[in-house]
């Protein structure tokens, strides 16, 4: 899906640590990027509250937080590519969205299960509006309140 996108790849996740450590994957997004493709990445900020509350959730504490310092370090390639935006949000994720132009998956968060074992839905965009419109404005309300990854935090 990512490879064959011409104008966007949008990826809102907590951590999504199989993209961050599949190198050919982060080969592909930094290809695009390259290519003139606007890629925006928004990962989880492993300091929020919200972070913690869905580690409990999925009873396996410290190493949910410590999943989104692995991706940032595995995404570094990407992440210092230039035409690649990425930030950190506090969102209660509901669901992952990876977005390839009029395509998408989204991933449901099941609660108290880890989204690996969550199902997956295949959305494309045939008209205005609808369950795809939905999903791309949810990922302009997270990305809109996001902070640019290595940016000062708020007090």
């Amino acid at each position: 899906m990512f490879t064959c996108a011409e104008q966007e790849i949008g990826i809102l996740v907590y951590a999504a640590l199989f993209l961050a450590e599949d190198v050919e994957m982060v080969r592909i997004l930094i290809e695009r990027a390259r290519a003139g493709l606007a890629v925006r990445l928004l990962l989880g900020d492993p300091d929020s509250p919200r972070m913690a509350e869905r580690a409990a959730e999925e009873g396996v504490g410290p190493a949910f937080t410590a999943r989104v310092h692995n991706a940032v370090a595995q995404f570094r390639p990407l992440l210092v590519t230039s035409g690649v935006e990425a930030r950190q949000h506090e969102t209660v994720l509901y669901n992952s969205i990876f977005r390839a132009d009029d395509e998408m998956l989204i991933n449901p968060q099941v609660h108290g299960i880890a989204a690996a074992y969550a199902p997956v839905l295949h959305l494309r965009r045939v008209e205005p509006g609808g369950m795809f419109a939905t999903y791309a404005d949810s990922f302009e309300r997270v990305w809109a309140e996001a902070v640019p990854m290595n940016a000062p935090k708020p007090a």
